[in-house]
């Protein structure tokens, strides 16, 4: 009953929420479409030519050939992995998946196209996606629908090496240039930057979870985000790499917006640059339209077909998703949904925790402490569970000494930043700054007793008011430096309460 009636809040503020976010027509105020390009960094060559996708380290422009350089005379050929992870993603997603798909030049001059074109896919003027539909949820029952995934080439990267004469100094390194991508574009479904951070990151858990990309290569996954305002044109902001800088770019231009707006200021269609050090978005050009790039069909390329044969084999082998993977946590060992979401929201944190079950971690308290201190610790150090030094025999073997009594839940707190800082094994660090729980009631009787003499007033208090006792308490815990288990120290305090109250009737 209780459940029920909380549930039933968090829907009503849910929906106060949503109202909020909206006009008064009804309409929202906010509307955020995101595109989001995904590099499929498991496969081993590019998409249209033989060279290596392994760039990491690479020397610039050594990962290059006549073909992804666009050199007179050369003709692509489709890397058929890339074929398949599309269909995998397609399938995640439930998409529906196109049997007929081409390929379009996208033509437009960046320095870092070698071409002065782009291999992509285009929806319109005869051009077939590969998939449309679709969506992923958000949470409190949302889902952000798909409008489109298509395969493209990536860019090269510009590298800022400074300025010279007060102009901008900048480098081009081709390496990345060819590497097979996925599009993902969504509908403008979301009506606010947080709604847009929790689809990137449940959307890269789905990823992950399929393993067609390397969350740890940098710029494997960047999004272009799209956003305006009731009384606005559309504003769109280029290349943003991390979920942080997503939700703030998008809180900026909608402070930008809204003050240009109540000023009486038009809101112009335009592409903008985030700024990751000044925290701001920045002019680039005045937004192209479709019809500006001049699609038209990549003629060196045949149209694909996509058979059911194929669809049928890449779904006999998918990898299990974080919707399946939540429901097993649930059903198998017993987390709250809550938990296990943020479990399976890091496919390195979900598997970090069966790593540690392995290791015989008792299930729940391993997943609060991962989803609660650990995380928090790792948030603060803005580095995932992968990058840092603790390893699941770390998290098991602090699970065991908490459950043995031999460390209290605040000692272990203060045990696990030390883990995370040094990598040093938790067994190892309490017997060296001599750490144990106090965990029989025996033992706390004397620190309970020496706290009552040495707060008489506060015992007399404690006799009448409930906010006196928990003074007490607090004392207990603080002689104790945080050794004792609460509730026991809780029952002790109680207890010689009451054996004070009933000398004094006696």
């Amino acid at each position: 009953m209780a459940m029920a009636k909380a549930k039933k809040k968090e829907r009503m503020t849910r929906v106060m929420r949503r109202d909020e976010e909206k006009g008064k027509d009804g309409e929202p105020e906010v509307i955020i479409g995101l595109e989001v390009h995904v590099q499929l960094t498991n496969l081993k060559t590019k998409l249209f030519c033989s060279c290596s996708t392994d760039y990491r380290g690479a020397e610039p422009n050594t990962h290059v050939c006549p073909i992804c350089m666009g050199e007179p005379g050369t003709l692509p050929v489709v890397n058929e992995g890339a074929i398949e992870d599309a269909i995998m993603v397609a399938l995640a997603l439930g998409s529906s998946i196109s049997r007929r798909t081409l390929f379009s030049r996208k033509n437009y001059f960046y320095p870092d196209m070698p071409k002065n074109f782009q291999i992509s896919q285009y929806d319109k003027a005869g051009g077939v996606p590969f998939a449309t539909g679709g969506s992923v949820s958000i949470g409190g029952g949302k889902k952000v629908r798909i409008r489109r995934i298509q395969i493209e080439e990536d860019p090269g990267r510009l590298v800022y090496e400074g300025t010279i004469d007060s102009s901008p100094y900048i480098l081009v390194d081709y390496n990345r240039a060819g590497l097979p991508l996925i599009e993902i574009v969504t509908e403008p479904d979301m009506e606010s930057p947080k709604e847009a951070r929790m689809f990137l990151q449940n959307l890269r858990s789905i990823l992950e979870h399929l393993g067609v990309f390397d969350e740890s290569l940098q710029g494997a996954m960047r999004c272009d985000a799209n956003i305006s305002i009731k009384g606005g044109k559309r504003v769109e902001i280029k290349n943003i790499s991390s979920f942080k800088d997503v939700e703030r770019a998008l809180s900026f231009e909608i402070t930008r917006q809204k003050g240009l707006l109540s000023r009486g200021l038009r809101v112009g269609m335009e592409t903008r640059h985030w700024d990751d050090l000044r925290r701001i978005t920045v002019s680039l050009r005045v937004k192209e339209e479709e019809q500006d790039y001049r699609y038209f069909p990549e003629p060196d390329l045949v149209p694909i077909t996509i058979s059911e044969g194929l669809i049928a084999k890449v779904k006999a082998c998918m990898p299990i998703l974080p919707s399946e993977r939540k429901r097993l946590f649930i059903d198998k060992y017993g987390i709250p949904p809550q938990t296990a979401e943020v479990l399976v929201g890091s496919k390195a944190l979900a598997d970090f925790f069966e790593e540690c079950i392995k290791l015989k971690a008792d299930p729940l308290p391993l997943a609060n402490w991962l989803t609660g201190d650990l995380k928090a610790l790792l948030n603060e150090m803005e580095i995932e569970i992968w990058e840092s030094k603790v390893t699941p025999a770390h998290m098991a073997e602090l699970v065991s000494l908490v459950k043995d009594g031999i460390l209290s839940g605040k000692m272990a707190k203060e045990v696990l930043k030390e883990v995370v800082a040094t990598g040093r094994m938790p067994r190892k660090i309490v017997e060296e700054k001599g750490l144990r729980a106090i965990a029989s009631m025996e033992s706390l009787k004397e620190i309970v007793e020496r706290v009552f003499s040495e707060n008489p007033e506060a015992v007399k208090d404690a006799l009448r008011q409930e906010k006196a006792v928990h003074f007490l308490i607090g004392q207990v815990m603080k002689a104790t430096k945080g050794s004792a288990d609460p509730l026991m120290a809780n029952e002790a305090v109680r207890r010689r309460l009451q054996e004070i109250a009933s000398s004094v009737s006696a």
